[in-house]
């Protein structure tokens, strides 16, 4: 039970690559440098030069909180809400869940990989920890 974006001709790529297992964050082919959210024009250089690019879905977390509100009767608490740096996307910061593990067993500099989970067309970029 989450909130869905709405698609455009912008998020598209981002919100749908899950389908093929891609995480595709936006790169500029002007400098090089990786833009989230997705945007028409390059933040660091302001080229209009960007496109998807494909990214492993590797990376760490780098802050987190527990959510022990219940939002909503259907949904299971407590759950961990995290912001994950990507290692291939410097700079580039995913706010997400972490799941697959107990809320008390994730820690900040864990490292982590994207799993997608399907809601309707949009798959949603969740990650679990890889570390044993």
């Amino acid at each position: 039970m989450r909130p869905l974006p709405k698609l455009d001709s912008i998020n598209r790529d981002f919100w749908t690559g899950g389908e093929q297992g891609e995480l595709r964050i936006y790169c500029c082919s002007d400098c090089g440098e990786f833009t989230h959210p997705p945007r028409p024009v390059c933040r660091h250089c302001l080229s209009e030069q960007v496109a998807p690019k494909v990214v492993s879905g590797a990376g760490r977390v780098d802050t987190f909180t527990i959510n022990h509100q219940k939002w909503h009767p259907k949904m299971e608490v407590p759950f961990v809400i995290a912001r994950v740096a990507l290692d291939e996307a410097p700079g580039v910061y995913l706010t997400t869940n972490i799941v697959g593990c107990e809320v008390d067993e994730v820690d900040i500099g864990d490292r982590v990989k994207v799993k997608f989970e399907q809601q309707d067309d949009i798959f949603l970029p969740l990650f679990e920890k890889t570390d044993p």
